[in-house]
């Protein structure tokens, strides 16, 4: 573990180059590895776990479509591919990756098979941290730990299958064997972190919370969403307001910000953008800092762990959650981006 300074703050961090691939495997040669979900992070960690080595199996409940996708993706049942309960019994390490609404619901067949001495893995800190509103509470004689990727499990078997790394946080809950930290690095570096920084259970999901709900993915869509009803509504076309809200920033300028960092996007803009975007990013930021404020606190209150436990609980959740999305994908702007994205030079 090394120390490395952050813009003027230390922090322990983990790379490959330290805790190479082989040491990685040597720590968890004798280890059984059990994925439970297949959904979001089961496909892309199992499968990295499996490229690289590692004796890992699935856990997933039979009949269902994540039980056939891992069929699909070459998962052998009764050899690699289990129930739930049968994966958990075999297992030394159990990868806890369902939702977290399944974490709650499925977590009575789970905590039987946590005998002393086996280590329980999440990669959200939601479970663990709202415990008493989850009511997942672990034995005091298991490893408690966490490797979450910065990123969904899609992007982390594309950056695995392209050589790449995708950047992972860890945590130790609880360290009940004194293996703890080898087995969570071993296990941040068989899924294919590109390097590990050390977090905590409770500001990894504080921090995981507010940016999904910010600048990921709710903020983003927001912004997106007025920048482009401004243009429209004072003429211009969709594609041209696509293009100008989204199209350039996600293939132009991301990438740039991604190589060198935001001020060396900006000096290698025209003198008109760099001038407009100084004179006006300050305002932006304190437009939006009272709302990712309240954002923040409502996380750390446990709010937004409560409306999220009580609304993915519902039976019809995926019917709401689908018709949600659909009114998101039917809108002007995003349906002018399915034929611009029809349009990219690639797919002609």
């Amino acid at each position: 573990m090394a120390k490395m300074n952050f813009g003027g703050v230390e922090e322990n961090v983990v790379t490959r180059e330290e805790y190479p691939l082989a040491k990685a495997l040597e720590t968890l040669k004798d280890e059984t590895i059990a994925v439970i979900g297949y959904g979001v992070q089961g496909p892309g960690q199992s499968l990295n776990l499996r490229d690289n080595g590692f004796n890992v199996i699935v856990g997933q409940r039979k009949g269902s479509k994540s039980w056939d996708k891992a069929i699909e993706d070459g998962w052998v049942e009764g050899e690699t591919l289990f129930e739930i309960e049968e994966a958990c019994q075999k297992a030394t390490i159990i990868e806890y990756l369902l939702s977290d609404a399944g974490q709650i619901s499925v977590w009575p067949k789970i905590k039987p098979y946590l005998t002393p001495g086996k280590a329980l893995y999440f990669s959200h800190g939601f479970g663990i941290t709202y415990k008493e509103r989850t009511g997942i509470v672990p034995p005091a004689d298991v490893d408690v730990i966490l490797v979450a990727p910065k990123g969904s499990g899609t992007s982390l078997r594309r950056m695995f299958l392209q050589g790449r790394g995708l950047n992972s946080s860890y945590a130790i809950f609880q360290d009940a064997t004194g293996k703890a930290w080898d087995r969570v690095i071993a296990l941040g570096i068989g899924v294919g972190s590109g390097y590990l920084f050390e977090t905590t259970f409770k500001r990894e999901v504080y921090s995981d919370l507010t940016s999904e709900r910010g600048t990921l993915m709710g903020a983003i869509q927001g912004i997106f969403a007025a920048q482009y009803e401004v243009l429209r509504e004072n003429g211009h076309t969709p594609s041209e307001a696509f293009n100008e809200t989204i199209e350039e920033l996600s293939q132009s300028l991301m990438p740039l910000i991604a190589e060198n960092g935001m001020d060396w996007m900006y000096a290698n803009c025209s003198t008109t953008a760099q001038r407009g975007a100084l004179d006006w990013w300050k305002k932006f930021r304190d437009a939006t800092r009272p709302v990712f404020e309240e954002l923040y606190s409502e996380v750390a209150c446990g709010n937004e762990a409560q409306r999220s436990i009580d609304t993915n609980s519902q039976p019809d959740y995926r019917t709401k959650l689908e018709a949600e999305l659909k009114e998101m994908r039917e809108t002007e702007m995003w349906q002018a981006g399915a034929v611009v994205r029809k349009l990219r030079p690639e797919n002609n």
